[in-house]
């Protein structure tokens, strides 16, 4: 827990920002409940975007399960590391988010499930409160866009994309973001509302491939 307390601020920013801009979306009780039960900003973030644009509930349920598809494979990763009954280590590998992912890495190939469970508690906690508290503020607050929180969503997206970008700096990481700019450049004035960032999000599927 003491290794995860650095990431309490900015997760708790996040989540305040992310009730904001969800709330006249969805509703305050619909973004608390998403926070309190998927536990995933980035796919909590891709369904309310496809919503927001006029998407439908279909597109915004695939938009999330494509966001979080890469933890398919950490969810396997982990999996070695946790302990007793099959409904005991379904509930421990809800922890396999990237930040508890990455301290829990031990370098050599396994993981410290102390280190994935109790680091991933604060980071929850900081989520799902700082949805609550965003929630709130979205009633105060008419407008998300007189404080620019209408750009967190792009700007989380970038940052993502950055990120991934500097950790690999392949040429498959390249392609699956050239396909995935494509893909959104050429659907968006032809395809329904919320399907470009279906397909866009898939296209990073690609990256799964070796």
């Amino acid at each position: 827990m003491r290794a995860a307390l650095p990431l309490i601020l900015p997760v708790l920013v996040f989540g305040i920002s992310f009730g904001v801009v969800a709330q006249p979306i969805i509703g305050g009780l619909a973004a608390s409940a998403m926070s309190a039960t998927i536990i995933a900003g980035a796919s909590q973030i891709a369904a309310v975007t496809v919503l927001d644009s006029g998407g439908g509930a279909a597109a915004a349920v695939v938009a999330g399960l494509l966001m979080n598809a890469r933890f398919f494979p950490m969810a396997l990763a982990v999996a070695p590391a946790l302990r007793g009954s099959r409904l005991r280590q379904l509930v421990e590998v809800q922890a396999a988010v990237d930040a508890s992912f990455v301290l829990a890495d031990q370098g050599d190939g396994t993981f410290s499930r102390g280190m994935l469970v109790g680091s991933w508690l604060p980071q929850t906690a900081a989520w799902v409160g700082g949805t609550v508290i965003g929630v709130l503020l979205g009633e105060v607050i008419p407008d998300p866009q007189e404080l620019g929180l209408d750009v967190v969503l792009p700007a989380f997206f970038i940052t993502l994309l950055v990120r991934d970008v500097r950790a690999s700096g392949t040429r498959r990481t390249f392609e699956v973001i050239g396909l995935a700019i494509a893909i959104t450049l050429a659907l968006t004035p032809v395809a329904p509302a919320g399907m470009p960032v279906v397909a866009a999000a898939a296209a990073a599927l690609l990256g799964l491939r070796r």
